[in-house]
């Protein structure tokens, strides 16, 4: 069976979602999105599809600032209030919780946006010089 006999089942946006989020391709589900921690591959290594030319940029940067933003502040004031700790226990304590958050979600949100990329607009074909 070659590629071009191979079909592929037409994903929902959800299911979509879910493969960007495990940093699956978001075509065959089996293949990896990233080379490294935020690294697109340049291609699928089971089912070919090129992914180059897709490209989340910092767009995942807003969304995870939001997030962690809002879940790290509010557990910090709770925290402030129930046990009133000294300003170090603070510095110490959610400097590396939110360095950790970033790095567990960053990729996270990159893969949805590169998979709802592919979803949406694309496209095996390269981009042509000055867009469309």
């Amino acid at each position: 069976m070659t590629d071009a006999d191979t079909t592929y089942p037409a994903r929902t946006t959800g299911e979509t979602i879910k493969l960007g989020f495990k940093g699956r391709c978001p075509r065959c589900g089996r293949g990896r999105l990233f080379k490294s921690r935020l690294e697109v591959v340049d291609k699928c290594g089971v089912c070919g599809l090129v992914l180059s030319e897709h490209d989340a940029g910092d767009g995942a940067v807003v969304p995870a600032l939001l997030v962690l933003g809002t879940i790290l502040v509010a557990l910090a004031v709770w925290f402030e209030f129930k046990y009133e700790p000294a300003i170090w226990v603070h510095v110490i304590l959610w400097a590396p919780i939110g360095t950790l958050m970033t790095l567990w979600l960053l990729p996270r949100i990159k893969g949805i946006g590169v998979a709802l990329q592919h979803h949406y607009r694309s496209t095996e074909e390269p981009t042509k010089p000055g867009g469309t």
